[in-house]
């Protein structure tokens, strides 16, 4: 079954990357996140939202998180065509795809970390 909220192969690969600095990026990004959606709720115009949907897009994009950056590529381009109706909405659903995908996150970076910690080092 495909995962909807996190690409695990996108995972996978920042993992053998990062290796021991994979936790830390994880935490970086959800930092990251929580400030994105920060600007989203109080952005003043469409080229606040646009720009840190396209902001949040790729950083979700990049860390494997499917949906959210699904959600954030739509919020760009309503903001790039002005169309700001019903923009709220859409920054909710944003705000509750980041709240599924956290806890995966933290879920994530804690079975990393203790991978590390039962790794023998030389």
């Amino acid at each position: 079954m495909a995962d909807t909220h996190l690409d695990r192969d996108v995972l996978s690969a920042l993992q053998e990357v990062m290796g021991d600095e994979y936790s830390t990026l994880l935490d970086t990004f959800l930092d990251d996140a929580e400030e994105r959606l920060r600007i989203l709720r109080k952005a003043e115009d469409a080229a606040q939202l646009m720009n840190a949907a396209h902001s949040f897009k790729g950083s979700s994009s990049n860390m494997g998180a499917i949906r959210l950056a699904e959600l954030c590529h739509e919020l760009e381009q309503r903001a790039k065509q002005k169309n700001l109706s019903g923009i709220e909405k859409l920054i909710r659903e944003i705000d509750g795809e980041f709240a599924i995908v956290r806890p995966l996150y933290e879920a994530e970076r804690q079975r990393s970390l203790s991978a590390n910690e039962t790794v023998p080092r030389f």
